[in-house]
C-alpha cells in the first residue's frame, strides 16, 4: 500500500505514521512536483489535493483531507472521481461549543458592554441611568431596569442552525443552562434528548422567529452560501441574537450590517466572515452590540493530538478493509 502526503508531515508525525502501517510506502513530498511523480501509483493520498495531481493518478482509492471545512478543497473532478474523501470533522466539537456559550454568557450578562466601560473607567449597570443614587432593590420582590435587562439563559431558547457533531455538542451544552433547545438540519433526524424541536429546514423560519439566540453550525455548502440574507434576518425577534461559528459565506456581512442599524436584531457575535481578515475599516468593529472573534473558536491544544489521530485511526481502518471515519459526501462539500 502507498500513501502520499503533501505537504510533508513533520518528523514525529511521520514516525508515527509509518508505526502505525509498517507495510506501507509512506512518501513525503515537499513540493507539487514532486507530489505529482509519488501520487501516480499511489492508494492513498493525505494533504491538499489539486485537480493537477488528481489528474495523473490511476490507482487512487481515498484522500484524507487535513482539514474539516471543504469549500476551498472540493473541486468537479474530485466530486466525480471514484475515490473515497474523509475529512477532520469531529475533532472540534466541545472546543467550539465552549466558544459559544462564551458568547451567550457575554450577551445574557451583558460582558460585552461592561469591558468597553471598563476601559472608560464606567460604573453603570446595564438598564440604569448613570449616576441615580437609586438602590437596585428597593423593595421585597421589586426588580430594577438592571435586573430586567440581564438575560437569565434559563429563560430564553436557543435555536441550532445545523445539528452535526458541533451543533449537538452547542446543545449539550447549553442544556446544562436549561435553555429550551430547537434545531434545523437538512439530513439528521434523531433528535438528542437535550433537542425539545429537530426539523429540516423547511423548519427554519418558525425557528427564527421563536429562538432568543440563533446559533449558526451549518458547513458551507451550495446550500448554505448567503442563507442569511436581510430577509432571514428580519424574521429573527428583534430581542435576539446571533451567533456564526459556521462558514463566514453563509451570513451577508451587508445585510447583517443592515440589520443591526435597523435594530432589527439585538445583537451578533461572529468567528467567521464572507471577507477575512474582516478589513479594518468594516462597521462591524465599531458596533457596541457586536462581539468579534478572528476565526479562533477551533483553536485548543487538543487539537493536533485528535488530528493526528484520525489520520492513524484511518490508516489503520483502510488497512484492515474496514470502514473508514468521516466519509464525506463529495457533492455535498461535507
Amino acid at each position: 500500500m502507498k500513501l502520499v502526503c503533501f505537504p510533508a508531515l513533520d518528523t514525529s508525525r511521520a514516525n508515527r505514521l509509518r508505526a502505525a502501517v509498517p507495510s506501507w510506502t509512506i512518501v513525503q513530498t515537499a513540493d507539487e512536483p514532486a507530489a505529482t511523480a509519488a501520487i501516480v501509483d499511489a492508494d492513498c493520498f493525505f494533504g491538499k489535493i489539486t485537480p493537477s495531481l488528481l489528474a495523473v493518478t490511476k490507482r487512487l482509492r481515498w484522500i484524507q483531507s487535513p482539514t474539516a471545512s471543504l469549500e476551498h478543497y472540493v473541486f468537479e473532478a474530485l466530486v466525480q472521481h471514484p475515490c473515497t474523501l474523509t475529512n477532520m470533522r469531529g475533532i472540534f466539537s466541545d472546543v467550539i461549543a465552549d466558544h459559544v456559550l462564551g458568547y451567550l454568557l457575554c450577551f445574557a450578562r451583558n460582558l460585552h458592554v461592561y469591558l468597553r466601560q471598563q476601559q472608560q473607567a464606567v460604573w453603570q449597570p446595564v438598564g440604569e441611568k448613570q449616576d441615580t443614587g437609586q438602590n437596585f432593590i428597593t423593595g421585597p420582590g421589586s426588580i430594577s431596569a438592571a435586573d430586567r435587562a440581564h438575560l437569565h439563559l434559563g429563560d430564553c431558547t436557543l435555536g441550532i442552525v445545523g445539528l452535526g457533531a458541533i451543533g449537538a455538542e452547542i446543545a449539550r451544552r447549553a442544556a446544562g443552562f436549561d435553555m429550551q433547545i430547537m434545531a434545523v438540519d437538512p439530513r439528521r433526524t434523531d433528535c438528542p434528548p437535550e433537542v425539545s424541536s429537530l426539523r429540516d429546514m423547511d423548519g427554519l423560519d418558525e425557528l427564527l422567529a421563536t429562538s432568543d439566540f440563533v446559533v449558526i453550525a451549518a458547513p458551507h455548502t451550495p446550500e448554505t452560501a448567503g442563507l442569511f440574507d436581510r430577509a432571514k434576518l428580519q424574521r429573527m425577534k428583534r430581542s435576539a441574537y446571533l451567533v456564526n461559528i459556521g462558514r463566514g459565506a453563509i451570513v451577508r456581512l451587508d445585510d447583517l450590517v443592515e440589520a443591526l442599524r435597523a435594530q432589527e436584531i439585538a445583537g451578533a457575535a461572529l468567528d467567521v466572515f464572507e471577507i477575512e481578515p474582516l478589513p479594518p475599516q468594516h462597521p462591524l468593529w465599531q458596533m457596541p452590540n457586536v462581539i468579534v472573534t478572528p476565526h479562533v473558536a477551533a483553536c485548543s491544544t487538543r487539537i493536533a493530538a485528535r488530528h493526528l489521530d484520525v489520520l492513524l485511526d484511518n490508516v489503520a481502518r483502510f488497512d484492515r478493509g474496514e470502514p473508514l471515519r468521516n466519509v464525506v459526501d463529495k457533492a455535498a462539500w461535507f
